[in-house]
């Protein structure tokens, strides 16, 4: 109806009124922004144009399916990779001013993006300006939010620096597993961590030292609606680079036995205390159990795999299928351990 009144050039569209009227008026423009009409409220670009890098990327709706290790879901609002400290400052600056959600996204795993997509900023460290490694000397690592868990094993490897190992097969950077204290094959990315380096939302840097953070499993609470710029690792001690790499080489052959190779987001639930969310749902006869293109693993029943061209809806009803399931067949009520990208888990499930 809207559209029908407001055709033609020079339209000028007024919500007058009470209650939520703002709201209302704020969703038409948002509807009005993603077919790339033009409208006079400002939006981001509005505010940070002039003030950002040359180097800083910032796109509006983009496809954040290619931006995730499972390979759905729908499009960003805005889409930012900052190049330095001022533009990430800017940006959250500037989110909050227009009262915009924003996200910050590493590699993508661990997380699910909604078919509606994101109606915020995500912020992503990209490993072009936010990827060095550093050898600070005596086994300490200085190492962009932004690098690739597996560049750091490899950088760690060539210059013979042990005990970052097992963090070689797990899809993100540092940034995103220190958030969500990333463990694989027996360690956690906090075991090696020193110190921290961060941006709060204020858009003030921080560091801390290892013991002013809670490790908890899969999470790292001080850590929340903050950005990581470094962390400071340390290693094990010094070892050859040949068998350094041929412990990488032994470990990488136990994910590729014991994990899925298709498009995932790693582990699913959370273990309960004392137990594996893999084994109930295996225990409930659950593995090939399929929603349309997302199915439960045959190789391990905890990651739902995406066949390709799966909707969000498919992989959030699959999970409802195989919690219930287990609630019933085992009574153990699985708590999710992926994030959904704005939305809480309580409801979807």
């Amino acid at each position: 109806m809207l559209d029908e009144l407001s055709a033609g050039a020079d339209t000028v569209v007024a919500f007058v009124g009470a209650g939520d009227i703002e709201r209302d008026a704020e969703a038409y423009a948002k509807v009005l922004r993603r077919r790339g009409d033009g409208i006079l409220s400002l939006d981001l670009p509005d505010l940070v144009s002039s003030r950002l890098s040359a180097g800083c990327a910032l796109r509006a709706n983009e496809p954040l399916a290619r931006h995730t290790t499972l390979g759905l879901g729908g499009a960003a609002r805005w889409y930012a990779e900052p190049a330095n400290v001022d533009d990430i400052v800017t940006l959250l600056r500037a989110a909050a001013e227009l009262d915009l959600r924003w996200f910050a996204l590493g590699r993508g795993s661990n997380l699910l993006v909604p078919d509606e997509g994101y109606d915020g900023l995500i912020l992503h460290l990209d490993a072009a300006h936010w990827g060095a490694v550093t050898d600070l000397g005596e086994g300490r690592l200085r190492v962009g939010g932004g690098t690739r868990l597996k560049e750091l094993c490899g950088f760690a490897a060539r210059e013979g620096w042990k005990g970052f190992e097992f963090l070689e097969g797990i899809p993100g950077t540092i940034g995103g597993s220190l958030r969500m204290n990333a463990g694989a094959m027996g360690g956690w990315i906090f075991d090696i961590v020193e110190s921290i380096e961060w941006l709060t939302p204020q858009g003030r840097v921080r560091a801390a030292r290892r013991d002013s953070f809670d490790a908890l499993y899969r999470d790292c609470p001080q850590l929340h609606g903050s950005v990581v710029l470094s962390a400071v690792l340390r290693s094990a001690g010094r070892d050859e680079p040949a068998a350094i790499r041929a412990r990488m080489d032994d470990l990488a052959a136990q994910r590729r036995a014991s994990q899925p190779r298709e498009a995932s987001a790693g582990c699913v639930f959370k273990n309960p205390e004392g137990d594996k969310a893999g084994r109930l749902i295996d225990l409930s006869g659950l593995k090939g159990r399929a929603v349309g293109p997302v199915s439960v693993s045959p190789t391990h029943a905890n990651f739902l795999v995406n066949a390709g061209d799966a909707k969000a809806a498919d992989f959030i009803e699959l999970m409802r299928a195989v919690r219930a399931e287990v609630k019933s067949r085992q009574g153990v009520e699985l708590q999710p351990e992926i994030v959904a990208l704005g939305r809480e888990w309580k409801e979807l499930l």
